[in-house]
């Protein structure tokens, strides 16, 4: 059985963005579990601004898919937002990395500036066993 990940810092916590880029590529194929919780941080960001998210898998660290495999929520302020990344279905892909995106709007400095995170944490698999409440309503 592979060991635990542990954390994957797919964005360097407090790292500087100022136009939008591509974060390292990192090699998931020891994962035992593939599901992640993802955490992503803001600490810093001016007004008028936005920032985009998303993550992008690979099965070689070249070739990377159409479409994000996970795009968190658009982020205007300071905080944390938390989802779930589960690759369990998902046995092609053995890399993954950040994309992020700045828009900027209003009169001021043309530059958007955010000072951001995006940490990763190996966390036991999803129970496929248990349903949701969505399908025990649907039951009755």
């Amino acid at each position: 059985m592979s060991t635990l990940l542990g954390k994957l810092d797919l964005i360097p916590a407090d790292m500087r963005l100022e136009a939008n880029g591509d974060g390292a590529a990192f090699d998931i194929s020891t994962s035992s579990t593939r599901t992640f919780l993802c955490r992503l941080t803001v600490t810093d960001q001016i007004e008028q601004e936005s920032l985009d998210v998303s993550i992008w898998g690979s099965p070689d660290g070249e070739a990377w898919t159409k479409k994000p495999l996970l795009k968190l929520p658009q982020q205007f302020y300071r905080g944390t937002t938390k989802m779930i990344l589960d690759l369990s279905l998902r046995p092609e892909t053995k890399f993954i990395r950040a994309r992020w995106e700045l828009n900027r709007w209003g009169r001021v400095a043309p530059t958007p500036v955010f000072v951001a995170g995006l940490e990763l944490e190996e966390i036991p698999p999803m129970s496929r066993e248990t349903p949701t409440t969505r399908i025990a309503l649907a039951a009755k």
